[in-house]
């Protein structure tokens, strides 16, 4: 199918899957394999080269993911993704896609506890260092901007405080200093935002929660833009030979696919070497989940608003933070970004602790 001339839920039923002409099967097929033939030496040549696209082993990628990762781009209207073991595990190897020894993230202060732990214990210790920063106010990204910053990076909703984010505002200030924007829209999935669409470069996603809706499978995933011009010389890993893979220079040699260079390289090189792979069956469940995404969203966020009201006016709740009330201090930027609903995550706090 064209992904890009059928509505949201139909693209959630059938993006980036064409029945097999041996089959005819309508369903998506799990291939639980862990290697593949090839036609020929010759075959088997032109794939390690990337002179053909096609399978080797399953640790880069299998026939089911693919059609998972495709499904994936076409929802967050992106060019490409690439799948993962977990959430976390995508957001680790976004980062080492991007920032090398002696580079800096640039990130809201206000992130799920183990994206925060990562950023602040894990990768410093490989010599990654992150400056935090107040995301209520874009201002502050720009000031912690060095030489060194590689990348900002932001959640659509903060986890677990719920603040939103003004992602035009913040990608403003990425492109003005030619930093991709990484954003972890976990909590908004595409249903409610697409942050390509406000000028996001990457998007990552913890498959795990609303887009897998079941609890039975544990995953990631990274969408790229495929819009960021890679080209400029900071990003070494972009620019300099990689003698890994034949000399490649991934911002310049990959002819009509330059534009996929940041996820190529996630592929052939963090996702290859440190081996963070997805599951054949975790992606044929994760597919069955997306196919209901829509329907679930709505309900999610119709119960969270009621949840969210009821607690508000309730006398022994203390504080209830929601982006859907009125009162809360991030609903004017909530409004302008989520139309369809404001998420399925309330918190609150009782009187007296």
């Amino acid at each position: 199918m064209s992904d890009r001339t059928f509505a949201f839920a139909t693209l959630a039923l059938h993006a980036g899957h064409i029945p097999d002409s041996d089959t005819l099967s309508r369903s998506v097929a799990l291939h639980r394999t862990s290697s593949y033939v090839f036609k020929s030496a010759e075959h088997a040549a032109n794939l390690f080269a990337l002179k053909e696209t096609g399978f080797i082993y399953t640790r880069l990628g299998n026939p089911t993911q693919e059609v998972l990762e495709r499904r994936m781009a076409a929802l967050e209207n992106g060019a490409a993704a690439l799948a993962f073991a977990s959430g976390t595990s995508a957001i680790h190897n976004t980062v080492i896609n991007l920032c090398a020894a002696g580079d800096e993230i640039v990130a809201g202060y206000n992130l799920y506890g183990g994206t925060y732990t990562m950023f602040d214990g894990v990768l410093p210790q490989f010599g990654i260092q992150t400056r935090f920063v107040d995301p209520a106010n874009p201002h502050n990204f720009e000031k912690a901007i060095t030489e060194k910053t590689r990348l900002l990076f932001v959640e659509t909703i903060g986890n677990p405080a719920l603040a939103v984010t003004d992602l035009e505002a913040v990608a403003t200030v990425a492109q003005k200093h030619h930093l991709p924007l990484v954003v972890d829209s976990t909590f908004t999935t595409p249903y409610l935002l697409r942050p390509l669409d406000y000028g996001a470069d990457i998007v990552c996603h913890s498959l795990t929660k609303w887009l897998g809706g079941h609890g039975t499978a544990i995953g990631g995933i990274v969408v790229d833009g495929g819009k960021f011009d890679w080209t400029d010389p900071k990003f070494k890993l972009f620019n300099e030979p990689d003698p890994g893979y034949h000399g490649l220079r991934y911002a310049h040699d990959l002819g009509e696919m330059n534009q996929l260079a940041f996820i190529m390289r996630l592929r052939l090189v963090p996702l290859r070497n440190l081996g963070a792979c997805l599951s054949p069956d975790n992606a044929w469940l994760f597919l069955q989940g997306i196919e209901t995404l829509p329907l679930r969203m709505e309900r999610h966020c119709a119960n969270a608003q009621a949840v969210a009201e009821f607690l508000h006016k309730h006398p022994q709740v203390q504080w209830v933070r929601y982006p859907g009330l009125p009162s809360d201090p991030t609903h004017p930027v909530a409004k302008k970004y989520l139309s369809k609903g404001y998420g399925a995550m309330v918190v609150f706090g009782i009187q007296g602790g």
